[in-house]
């Protein structure tokens, strides 16, 4: 069974966009191709307890197991070492991606404080699109009292789009709330 937000793109956005962008191709249409949720351990990188909690926190939040990071170079300055683990990440694609992009629209961007809509500016150039939370309690499966560290997590949502105008597009006729220019 498709989730509630891909039918939804099909039989909505795609018909809209297909205007919109003046496309004569359906499959010019951009499209999500996978969502990605990251965090970095920072500070906390040789604490375990803090390294399971986090993995902990990616699991609820996205429903698969995360991946540890490692860094490719040795950094002096930072205190890094080529192969020590520096942050957790998960990939979203499918079903899965479009379920937590429902959840992402419809309930945690109502539960983040002071929330005043996306920034346009956080598009990369090419369509893709960053949002950066500073802590992970506005996600419904985070609860206050398990939350005894709070950490940051980065979201990037990629699409197909080529440039940031039809990435706005896209992201805007599936719900996002950007703010007015």
């Amino acid at each position: 069974m498709k989730p509630e937000l891909y039918k939804i793109y099909k039989e909505k956005v795609i018909p809209a966009l297909m205007t919109e962008l003046t496309l004569d191709n359906i499959m010019k249409v951009p499209k999500i191709e996978k969502i990605v949720l990251n965090v970095g351990y920072g500070r906390n990188t040789k604490d375990k307890a803090f390294l399971e909690r986090v993995e902990k926190t990616l699991t609820l939040i996205s429903g698969q197991k995360p991946v540890r990071n490692k860094a490719k170079k040795s950094i002096s300055n930072f205190k890094l070492r080529e192969g020590m683990e520096i942050g957790s990440s998960v990939t979203l694609r499918g079903n899965k991606m479009y379920e937590f992009l429902y959840k992402l629209i419809n309930l945690t961007f109502p539960r983040v404080r002071d929330f005043r809509g996306l920034d346009p500016k956080s598009f990369d150039g090419k369509g893709n699109f960053t949002i950066g939370f500073k802590e992970q309690l506005a996600f419904p499966e985070i609860s206050g009292e398990s939350a005894d560290n709070i950490h940051g997590l980065q979201i990037i949502v990629n699409t197909t789009a080529k440039d940031n105008e039809s990435g706005m597009a896209l992201l805007s006729h599936l719900g996002f709330p950007f703010r007015k220019k």
